[in-house]
């Protein structure tokens, strides 16, 4: 039936999902658009969303850097 989820199929990006991991064990801060410069530059014909969607779906996402904001001065110095 269509919309019947099929089990028996292989995962077809599980060759990308590995290299994935492996670009992210070499380089801690690399976030999907480097991952996904550096699969370009290896060979890989692949979308930058799927990169992105592959990612989040590891949990592989890296943490974003929270700017400290503070008061505004006008102080130049002398």
């Amino acid at each position: 039936m269509y919309w019947q989820k099929r089990f028996d199929r292989e995962n077809p990006d599980a060759e990308l999902e590995a290299k994935i991991k492996a670009i992210r064990q070499s380089d801690k801060d690399f976030g999907y658009r480097r991952i996904y410069g550096k699969l370009r530059q290896e060979g890989f014909l692949v979308n930058h969303k799927k990169v992105q969607r592959l990612v989040q779906k590891l949990g592989l996402q890296v943490k974003s850097f929270a700017h400290k904001s503070r008061k505004y001065n006008s102080y130049k110095g002398t």
